[in-house]
């Protein structure tokens, strides 16, 4: 638009980690406190419970949802001290959080443990900060179709019919079959259905969850990837950053 144009857009990233827990600390704690009739002395929440509030409980640029759960764990502190189940300080540290907060609603940087054929660990981007993202491959009889499912974009898409000619196109010196393309049918799948996924950056992930499950050879575990793959195989700058 003409207006647009004649501004300077100035893009505003969410908080760091470590800017939410200062800021939990400083004042949504302190605050909260008093909100709920508390004292100092009556509550104590280690560094470590609000990072792993952060990690585990909340999943935003800012930080509402992190001042919710942390009103939370104030309410329930103060029905503690109402039902003499406390009669001292009631500590709240990562051992004892889940008490307070429940089960952990979100996984964080959690990737596979163990070495695994056809599964491949890539790098997303997310609005809220960097992501894991799992790119599973399976093979079975079939007559050469090729599957893709975990609510991928049209982009995304593309990017796994790329990484199939890839492979295929390097079928012999990677010692794979011609008629592996032929007679059987493969399955791409990103886990998470239910959130979308779009963007090429997963193309060097899918070429290798394909070479990996074409030629039985497990993918270490402890290696993450990203980057846009092309029909010469090679590797393009990610866009996301």
């Amino acid at each position: 638009p003409p207006l647009l144009d004649r501004m300077e857009v100035i893009r505003l990233s969410g908080y760091t980690e470590d800017e939410k827990i200062n800021i939990a600390t400083r004042y949504l704690l302190p605050k909260q406190i008093r909100n709920n009739g508390l004292k100092q002395g009556e509550i104590e929440v280690a560094e470590a419970a609000i990072r792993d509030i952060i990690r585990y409980y909340t999943r935003e640029a800012g930080v509402r949802s992190l001042e919710r759960e942390v009103s939370k764990i104030a309410r329930k502190v103060v029905k503690m001290l109402l039902l003499k189940k406390e009669s001292t300080a009631v500590k709240v540290d990562s051992e004892n959080l889940d008490k307070f907060l429940g089960v952990r609603k979100y996984d964080f940087g959690l990737a596979g443990k163990e070495n695994q054929v056809g599964q491949v660990t890539g790098l997303a981007w997310t609005e809220v900060g960097g992501d894991l993202l799992t790119i599973e491959a399976a093979i079975m009889p079939g007559k050469g179709n090729i599957t893709r499912t975990g609510s991928l974009g049209d982009v995304m898409k593309e990017s796994v019919e790329a990484a199939r000619s890839v492979v295929r196109s390097r079928a012999r010196r990677l010692g794979i079959a011609d008629e592996m393309f032929e007679k059987r049918d493969i399955h791409i799948h990103v886990p998470e259905g239910a959130t979308p996924k779009d963007g090429p950056s997963a193309g060097i992930a899918m070429t290798t969850a394909l070479v990996s499950v074409l030629t039985g050879i497990p993918v270490r575990a402890d290696v993450a990837m990203t980057g846009e793959i092309t029909l010469r195989g090679e590797v393009l700058p990610i866009g996301g950053l």
